[in-house]
């Protein structure tokens, strides 16, 4: 089976539009989905900054939806051909966390998502050269017409849902609003300080606005900003003079909850500064470099935690959000813009400048 792909054949390269094979048929507790749609997330751009880690070449690609067009059976899978999904990360199923309703905290979270596959998987893509592509990035690698999946990571919707659009459920869009709803279990009268206001920290305004929760959003984009205002947050510039105290003043004396989403030292002492006594902050950003403290920032109980995944179970998180966009009261589309796949490099330097708040890559080849 032939299709087109977008590869990442060197960490400063450009993406290329290629022609992939894939080499098997789905397992038992497998499918495979004609992607309909795919996001493009910070942590696919993130492998530009891990020279070394990540073995190339390979196809990105985390935030994929779409229709199955295979099924390998199995008794643990219940998608079926026809379905309509929406593609998750991936995770064992057997582990004391995924057992305790905790997948994102999977003790093989790294080998099944970052490439690495489990140990008996063999690399499923070829170039037309013949040359293995790195295994399933999150489970998929869904900058591809199709992706070969784990039914588990796998979530079906509603056939009248806009599939095409629905990607970034899996992954952004469910970090930043799980965070609220999860990890924080934001609700009305509660605070909630969010610092970055791209997919991940909208993403959560939305989520909290929905709970009921008084929200600030801190950003150094006017129009993020306003976008977050419209969203039903107190829009604060990240520059502003004071900004710990500006915030506890907005939240009437301090925010119960902060979502850092910037990685941003400076902003994450501010963040900690503006927190309530036993607030708590969450980190959802990769840390590249050592995080200092402040003297005083985790006085009077004042606790910080990283926040993997939004602390979600996809299967029971997707549904809500998709409700939620139903009644109108989580309008993610209106934070995509799509792009043919062809175009990924292009969809790339927008994401980068802050042009676009989340691409939405639309393949468009065909299996022969």
């Amino acid at each position: 089976m032939r299709f087109q792909a977008a590869v990442l054949r060197a960490y400063e390269d450009p993406f290329t539009l290629e022609e992939v094979a894939l080499r098997t048929e789905p397992a038992a507790g497998e499918v495979l989905v004609e992607i309909a749609g795919c996001g493009m997330c910070r942590t696919d751009l993130a492998v530009r900054r891990s020279a070394g880690s990540s073995p190339l070449p390979a196809v990105l690609g985390h935030e994929g939806a779409g229709v199955v067009v295979r099924t390998g059976g199995g008794p643990d899978t219940a998608i079926g051909v026809g379905d309509h999904v929406v593609l998750s990360f991936d995770s064992c199923g057997h582990c004391r966390n995924c057992r305790g309703a905790a997948p994102a905290y999977c003790d093989s979270f790294a080998s099944l998502n970052l490439f690495g596959g489990r140990e008996e998987d063999a690399p499923r893509l070829a170039d037309a050269a013949g040359e293995a592509l790195a295994p399933r990035w999150f489970g998929q690698s869904s900058f591809a017409a199709y992706a070969l999946v784990s039914a588990r990571n796998a979530v079906r919707v509603a056939p009248a849902l806009p599939i095409e659009l629905l990607g970034p459920l899996g992954c952004g869009f469910l970090t930043g609003a799980g965070a609220v709803l999860n990890t924080f279990a934001a609700g009305p009268g509660d605070t909630l300080v969010v610092l970055g206001a791209g997919a991940v920290g909208l993403a959560a305004v939305m989520a909290a606005t929905a709970a009921g929760a008084l929200t600030v959003a801190v950003d150094r984009h006017p129009r993020r900003l306003a976008l977050a205002e419209q969203f039903g947050a107190t829009p604060l510039p990240a520059k502003t003079a004071g900004l710990a105290e500006r915030i506890r003043r907005l939240t009437g004396g301090g925010a119960q909850y902060a979502l850092d989403t910037t990685a941003s030292a400076p902003l994450i002492n501010d963040a900690l500064r503006a927190l309530r006594p036993t607030g708590v902050l969450g980190l959802v950003a990769r840390l590249y470099t050592g995080l200092p403290l402040e003297p005083g920032t985790l006085d009077r109980g004042r606790s910080i935690r990283h926040i993997c995944e939004g602390d979600a179970i996809p299967a029971l998180l997707i549904p809500l959000l998709t409700r939620l966009w139903q009644a109108g009261r989580f309008p993610f589309d209106q934070l995509v813009r799509t792009y043919p796949l062809a175009d990924i490099n292009e969809a790339e330097r927008d994401c980068d400048a802050g042009r676009v708040v989340k691409p939405v890559l639309l393949p468009t080849g065909r299996s022969r």
